[in-house]
């Protein structure tokens, strides 16, 4: 697929690429810089690990500041969007999972589904705008939205 470029309101810009495309690179070079432990074993795990979905780089201005994902599961795909901390509260995740829905609808999906925990404000504020149903057990907050 195509990179998805959009102009952000803070006058930056923010570009989606396919990490199928050679892009894969650039985020983990960016994943490298960041310096907290939990970040690295997000690295960690993304090395590893075959890929069962699509998985895109998040680039703004130039620089990786996150992946997203849309994975399939069923009738539905299943999205996931991480951000590194200084990216958050720019509209990024907003952009993004605008993105994904669009990927989801063009995909033929039924259903555009996420999951996120409790104390996610921003996560959950972000699904409910989309329209999706939210529902939560325990710490588990899944999200479902309906497509088509």
């Amino acid at each position: 697929s195509q990179a998805r470029r959009s102009d952000r309101p803070d006058s930056g810009q923010v570009e989606v690429l396919d990490a199928a495309t050679g892009k894969r690179r650039l985020l983990l070079d960016g994943l490298d810089d960041l310096q907290v432990s939990r970040d690295r074993r997000f690295l960690a795990f993304h090395r590893a690990r075959k890929a069962v979905e699509r998985t895109w780089v998040i680039d703004a201005d130039g620089a990786a500041v996150g992946a997203a994902r849309l994975e399939p599961r069923g009738d539905a795909v299943e999205a996931g969007i991480w951000l590194a901390r200084d990216a958050r509260g720019r509209g990024i995740g907003k952009l993004v999972t605008a993105l994904l829905l669009e990927e989801a609808r063009a995909s033929g999906a039924a259903r555009f589904i996420a999951s996120t925990t409790a104390g996610n404000h921003s996560a959950r504020a972000l699904l409910a705008g989309t329209g999706a149903a939210l529902t939560a057990e325990g710490d588990e907050v899944d999200a479902e939205l309906r497509l088509g």
